[in-house]
């Protein structure tokens, strides 16, 4: 299906005519799972890339004005449910456009203080009540459940990174994991904390965008950032300020290596899979050096 700008000038004009006259942008990098595009000034589009991703965009409407007045930072804002249509079969929806640059495109005016206020976030996230929230599963990508649902995942990766990895220690990382349970209870989670969904001005967190794999389960799955972005002293400062036990913790170790390890073997169907490669190989650099 091709998701274009002249897609969302029609499907604008028949379905919300008040915006029939606003300009349609594509945003670049416009997201893997949505394709997007400011609308005017104030207004962007976002359109579910493939049928698996549709289910989040009701998840989205539902939650984020129960979450946005409780966290710290600026949420996207709903404006407006698309209905699916014969020409785009796939609900889609209209969000307040929020300024900012993604923390991969911009210099972060101190590292430590970044790693702080993502604490921040993920704390006040997890504190918003968890009731009647979607529980992990296919809509989150099973982010929120135990990472050992990727285990044939990280296994084959395993068997195809012998000899280019430490894959002895890399195991170990894994079967720490593993043998760790989770029993808190279940709190909201984002699913994709990255650079790409961390928005800055002047060099500060200001925003934090997309969570189409955000729901209620554990919260190890939002630790991935510690190995992906922070260095040491980040990370030290990430943990302090995260209310989490050396459980989740290491879950979170875990969840950082499955993903490095699918993008090092090229089977996580990366934009780019040489780019991402060489970043691969430094974050499982960090993972193994940081393991106990």
């Amino acid at each position: 299906m091709r998701i274009d700008e002249a897609l969302v000038q029609r499907l604008v004009a028949t379905q919300f005519p008040q915006w029939r006259g606003l300009a349609v942008r594509r945003v670049v990098p416009g997201g893997w799972d949505n394709r997007t595009f400011r609308l005017g000034d104030d207004l962007l589009v976002r359109l579910p890339s493939a049928d698996g991703y549709a289910a989040a965009v009701a998840k989205e409407q539902r939650w984020l004005p129960v979450i946005g007045p409780r966290v710290p930072f600026a949420v996207p804002v709903p404006v407006a449910l698309g209905a699916p249509t014969p020409e785009f079969e796939r609900p889609w929806s209209v969000y307040r456009w929020i300024d900012g640059v993604p923390a991969g495109e911009a210099a972060i005016a101190d590292l430590d203080d970044f790693a702080g206020d993502v604490a921040r976030f993920l704390t006040a996230l997890a504190d918003v009540d968890p009731a009647d929230g979607p529980v992990a599963g296919p809509h989150s990508a099973w982010r929120g459940a135990h990472p050992r649902v990727y285990d044939e995942d990280v296994q084959r990766s395993l068997e195809w990174l012998d000899g280019t990895i430490d894959t002895i220690a890399a195991r170990a990382v894994w079967d720490a994991a593993l043998a760790t349970e989770v029993t808190a209870p279940a709190v909201w989670f984002h699913g994709d904390i990255a650079h790409g969904n961390l928005l800055l001005q002047e060099g500060r967190l200001t925003a934090v965008i997309d969570f189409g794999s955000s729901g209620v389960g554990d919260p190890a799955c939002d630790l991935a950032i510690a190995w992906t972005m922070f260095d040491d002293s980040a990370r030290e400062v990430f943990r302090r300020g995260l209310p989490w036990d050396e459980a989740v913790w290491t879950r979170g170790r875990a969840w950082a290596l499955w993903k490095a390890m699918l993008m090092l073997s090229g089977a996580s169907g990366s934009h780019d899979p040489r780019a991402e490669a060489r970043k691969a190989r430094v974050v499982i650099e960090k993972i193994l050096a940081d393991a106990p």
